[in-house]
């Protein structure tokens, strides 16, 4: 696809040279079996299966039907990413930003410029991307992100942070208003990322984010540098983007069985939330409140009234209680408890209550964590977007509102989180 491998950094080439994946003539590898065009699938079924397999293949809904907008959307590119006039280039580095890590021949097409403004960036996560100008390439923009190290062991976060790297370059390409954008492999052999499985990642993330955001991008390039490269991506495209009907049908057998959520993240049913439904007991019906009660204490009667107290468990039921009056309940408790003995600290629990801070003491350990988060560089931190602050309750105190899509615990340094958010208070 797309002709010749250009490693000339001075052969320009424009978006309207490279074929789009729609408008490819060739048949999908899909098609063939061992390598044999004479042998198709469409007319040929498996001996070995049987006919309610074939059934039962046929009645499955595809995950990634036809969609001639998004694929129009799509090119494969055998060169580099350099070469192509489109709005953003991805460089695959490592955290320091560092010439020597990052993807082959970019430094010496952009110029001394970029290495440049790449130090006075302050690094770059795993899993997350920076744009800097281009300098001389053709493209405006280059987006730099970090792949990360795969283990066998942790291939689940090493799948996940590798689909955020492709999400957040795209994300990264439409804050600032671009539009098209050239993505080489962002996986390296250096991490030991097998390439298929990382083929799989990048491609269904591409068409995840496609889809909610089809408006605002007009061409994604996959770049390959290498024969095999290409191949996995010839074959793996129409999985993803399938070009009519027959490819989304033989797609939904060749399919691997995750190919992630919404975003083409890797699922884990483990951290699935999951919400039970009350329990359903033959219950009277509540008792109506008096008229004449004030409007504050008709929630009052409703809360403490037979029909919710059978409805709620009594653990869920204290949840709902005001915040501050549960610390007060705790505190009055743990101080009635040190009149007597203390069985926890007998046991060699140690003290597992104490006493309020006065507001010195919470003034002084305050003041001490400003200090120190005002001391550090936080700025990683606000570049995740992770936390914002949104306002302040009924009692004028601040609101801290946490974007649990963007809480990567794995690229986080929890006390660094503290403290950045002891800072926006």
């Amino acid at each position: 696809m797309g002709g010749v491998p250009t490693d000339n950094v001075d052969f320009v080439v424009t978006l309207d040279q490279v074929p789009r994946w729609s408008d490819a003539e060739s048949r999908s590898s899909l098609e063939y079996e061992n390598g044999d065009p004479s042998f198709s699938n469409s007319f040929f079924p498996d001996p070995l299966k049987s006919p309610e397999e074939e059934s039962s293949r046929n009645g499955m809904v595809s995950r990634f039907p036809v969609d001639h907008e998004i694929n129009s959307k799509i090119y494969l590119w055998r060169g580099q990413p350099w070469n192509l006039e489109v709005d953003a280039v991805v460089n695959s580095t490592n955290e320091n930003l560092e010439e020597a890590h990052s993807s082959p021949g970019l430094h010496a097409a952009a110029g001394p410029g970029l290495a440049e403004e790449c130090a006075t960036l302050g690094g770059c996560r795993t899993g997350l991307a920076k744009v800097t100008n281009a300098y001389d390439l053709p493209a405006r923009r280059v987006i730099h992100t970090v792949g990360p190290k795969y283990a066998v062991k942790y291939h689940t976060a090493a799948e996940n942070a590798l689909s955020h790297c492709y999400r957040s370059c795209l994300e990264l390409l439409i804050e600032n208003g671009l539009r098209s954008i050239a993505m080489g492999c962002i996986y390296t052999e250096a991490k030991n990322y097998p390439r298929e499985p990382a083929a799989h990642v990048a491609i269904r993330t591409v068409r995840r984010l496609l889809e909610k955001q089809k408006d605002e991008i007009t061409a994604v390039v996959f770049c390959t540098g290498t024969s095999s490269d290409t191949e996995i991506y010839k074959r793996l495209l129409p999985l993803y983007f399938p070009r009519d009907k027959h490819e989304e049908e033989v797609a939904i057998s060749k399919l691997p069985a995750d190919v992630g959520d919404e975003n083409g993240e890797t699922i884990i049913d483990e951290r699935k939330i999951r919400i039970k439904p009350l329990p359903k007991k033959a219950n009277p019906k509540p008792s109506e409140a008096p008229d004449e009660l004030p409007v504050s204490d008709v929630g009052l009667v409703r809360r403490n009234s037979s029909y919710l107290d059978t409805y709620l468990d009594p653990a869920f039921m204290s949840l709902i209680k005001d915040p501050d009056q549960r610390r007060q309940e705790q505190w009055e408790k743990t101080s009635q408890a040190q009149g007597g003995w203390n069985c926890a600290k007998l046991l060699g629990f140690g003290d597992l209550g104490g006493p309020p801070l006065s507001a010195a003491e919470e003034y002084s350990l305050h003041s001490r964590y400003i200090s120190k988060a005002n001391s550090l560089n936080l700025s990683e931190i606000a570049e995740m977007k992770i936390v914002y602050r949104g306002g302040v309750d009924s009692e004028g105190r601040p609101v801290m509102v946490v974007v649990g899509a963007h809480f990567l615990l794995r690229c986080l340094e929890l006390e660094r989180f503290v403290l950045y958010v002891i800072s926006g208070i």
